[in-house]
């Protein structure tokens, strides 16, 4: 199972741990992602509120944590997610 040991034993929802796999594939080598939420909707056909709750639930977990990102003309752009080793 390697690194998906310890969300696997969690108590998080079904929900959470499929995001947190979804996200964890899209990683590069300093595992951060920045899909946005309606992406990551379409791709796992869930719902964006479905999506906002996963997330939630691995930031309140410590599985990921998250960097709004800025555009030079003070627009906001995508968010920045970083697997977070919760082991």
């Amino acid at each position: 199972m390697g690194y998906f040991n310890s969300i696997y034993s969690s108590d998080l929802p079904h929900r959470a741990i499929a995001v947190y796999m979804y996200l964890k594939d899209r990683t590069n080598k300093d595992g951060t992602c920045w899909p946005s939420v309606q992406t990551i909707a379409r791709e796992m056909h869930l719902s964006r509120a479905t999506v906002q709750r996963a997330l939630n639930d691995l930031y309140a977990a410590g599985y990921l944590s998250k960097e709004s990102r800025w555009r030079e003309n003070g627009g906001c752009t995508s968010n920045l997610y970083k697997i977070c080793d919760n082991s």
